[in-house]
């Protein structure tokens, strides 16, 4: 895995619906899904393509149409922070950030460094995100979601104005301001369904 935008070839064309939640779900590469389940749920593990599902309030984090059942929090051995709310949750499942450190950031200075922190480390191929994070994919938008609340609620916009990064690692977004490490152009050509990529 050479980057957190690195494309898998077994991609289904359409992910499925969740049955707890009818909503639409992600696919998730079964690396991911592998690597972040407990070992008596990994041992009920069918080779089938299974979805991530992202909505806050369900319960189940992976299913399949072609799998008997599904994955809970529960079965996983980090906590998922779309699904959850409090300050402890991850919000970069590589680098460690939660919304408590993210906030406590902004507390202090009236801005955050978070985003271009981890642009940083994306371009320098740090990251590991489709290994690392439930949902398989970059967390810049959980974190610029995070960071915009954090500001939102604690910081001085007067201080420095707001700059963020796309909210995809993957995607460059003409409309919002760069960070300064952030690059124009894309640094991966992976697509999201999610995104209309």
């Amino acid at each position: 895995m050479s980057s957190c935008c690195a494309t898998s070839g077994n991609r289904p064309a359409q992910a499925a619906v969740c049955p707890e939640c009818d909503r639409r779900g992600r696919h998730v590469d079964s690396i991911t899904v592998k690597a972040l389940l407990r070992p008596d749920a990994l041992s009920r593990l069918e080779n089938v393509p299974y979805s991530f599902c992202p909505t806050p309030g369900c319960p189940v984090v992976y299913f399949s149409h072609e799998a008997v059942g599904v994955y809970h929090q529960e079965d996983l051995k980090v906590r998922v922070g779309l699904k959850e709310g409090d300050e402890l949750v991850p919000i970069c499942y590589c680098f460690g950030h939660t919304r408590a450190s993210a906030w406590e950031e902004i507390r202090r200075t009236g801005k955050s460094t978070l985003v271009a922190s981890i642009t940083a480390h994306v371009q320098a191929g740090r990251c590991a995100c489709e290994v690392n994070n439930p949902s398989g994919t970059c967390c810049l938008g959980e974190v610029n979601k995070v960071v915009k609340e954090g500001l939102a609620r604690l910081g001085s916009r007067a201080q420095e104005p707001v700059v963020l990064a796309a909210d995809h690692c993957c995607a460059a977004s003409p409309s919002r301001t760069l960070a300064p490490a952030a690059r124009s152009e894309p640094l991966c050509q992976r697509s999201d369904p999610e995104r209309g990529t």
